[in-house]
């Protein structure tokens, strides 16, 4: 690799929650296996499964039920979702060895910048002991991709599975990429793919060469940002603390059976918006953009999002908002799945609240305060007082916002 620009790898483990299951029992080495959730209540999903199984037809988010009638012999596992954690924290714990610059993205995977490493060793040589070593001392398999940006480094290393190393240059992008469909471009789902079809963009090539202004007109900053990756063009540096940085904060529940009783679905929204809260409070956030998911019998997903002025925290204004949404959105059909979420989130430290004139007062009062603090931060520098009731962010299952973000713990 060049040492002019950047060195960065991407680290995508393979099939993980499968394959560390298959680590802790060699026994189920070799056989078709599957993580799902509990097929009594709906929730028999596929979470991810072997590549044995992924060889005989099955895929994740299949159901159990099609699972099990295309391949009568996978074994079902249920999640353990400690153990995943714990071999997440030994991956990145020899991540960490290289350089201090990893930043994790998910459970099992992050990205490194080992330019400084790479004036040493070949990243190549970097990469393949970093994959040798996970499997040696994790029996995990991994596949990484080597680019001079985030955006090649993970279409790299989606490339080669399971257990591929591949190096990505800008001056293979003509050839590599560019004869894709968009939809198969990393940040591009099949609904913006769908815009993008409509205004004759079908490849990543047609992408790549459409205008800038005509990409804002279609996608807006967005379309900007994606003809630019196109492009192999990405400026995001590796950022140890960026996965910290919470931008919403939601719950969903998959219901029992399919729902048309208003009460008991307003009762789950109720409890749905109890455990937004207790994440919000556990996370000292607040955000101003309240969403509501409705998915019905038929896996149509619908969402509805309404944006304040002021930002939100509390239980009875985040539950008008999202009972309301559902309301004037749901046209009564069977609900199969309902979600909640506060988005565009910010530490409430952080936001200044709008004061009205009814609230004014009651501020007012701290001004004298105030100004006191801002000498005080002045001379011996910002954030040395904080107020007496802030109790910081609670460490507790409550402060996590789904089944795989609690392993941000592991990385404080």
């Amino acid at each position: 690799m060049a040492h002019k620009g950047r060195v960065i790898l991407h680290v995508d483990m393979n099939s993980f929650y499968a394959s560390v299951e298959q680590a802790h029992d060699p026994s189920l080495k070799g056989k078709p296996i599957a993580i799902a959730g509990n097929p009594k209540e709906r929730r028999g999903i596929l979470v991810t499964c072997s590549y044995e199984a992924r060889a005989l037809g099955i895929y994740t988010t299949m159901t159990v039920h099609e699972a099990k009638r295309k391949c009568p012999e996978l074994l079902l596992l249920p999640p353990d979702f400690q153990k995943y954690r714990h071999a997440s924290k030994e991956m990145f714990t020899i991540l960490r060895s290289y350089t201090p610059l990893v930043e994790p993205v998910s459970i099992d995977e992050g990205y490194l910048d080992v330019t400084e490493l790479s004036k040493e060793r070949h990243a190549l040589s970097i990469a393949q002991e970093i994959q040798a070593r996970i499997l040696a001392e994790l029996d995990l398999p991994c596949s990484i991709g080597i680019a001079p940006n985030k955006f090649l480094a993970k279409t790299a290393s989606d490339m080669k599975k399971p257990m591929g190393i591949t190096v990505l240059r800008i001056r293979d992008i003509e050839q590599q990429l560019w004869h894709r469909e968009v939809v198969n471009m990393h940040g591009i789902g099949a609904s913006t793919a769908k815009k993008l079809n409509a205004q004759g963009i079908f490849t990543i090539g047609d992408l790549a060469k459409t205008e800038e202004f005509k990409m804002k007109q279609i996608l807006g900053k967005n379309g900007v940002r994606l003809r630019a990756r196109a492009n192999g063009v990405d400026q995001r540096m590796v950022d140890p603390e960026a996965i910290f940085d919470t931008k919403s904060v939601g719950n969903s529940t998959t219901l029992p059976e399919d729902v048309t009783d208003v009460r008991t679905l307003h009762k789950t929204i109720e409890g749905l918006c109890k455990k937004v809260v207790e994440r919000l409070d556990a996370k000292r956030l607040a955000g101003s953009t309240v969403s509501i998911q409705i998915r019905d019998a038929d896996w149509h997903n619908h969402t509805r999002s309404k944006t304040m002025s002021n930002v939100l925290y509390r239980y009875d204004e985040i539950y008008d908002i999202a009972c309301t949404l559902f309301d004037k959105h749901w046209d009564e059909s069977p609900v199969r799945l309902l979600g909640v979420t506060v988005s565009n989130v910010v530490d409430r430290k952080d936001y200044s609240q709008q004061l009205s004139i009814f609230d004014f007062q009651e501020h007012a009062k701290d001004e004298p305060i105030l100004k006191l603090v801002d000498e005080i931060e002045g001379r011996f520098g910002k954030g040395i007082i904080k107020r007496g009731v802030d109790l910081g962010k609670r460490s507790s299952y409550q402060s996590q916002t789904s089944f795989s973000k609690d392993f941000l713990d592991d990385h404080e």
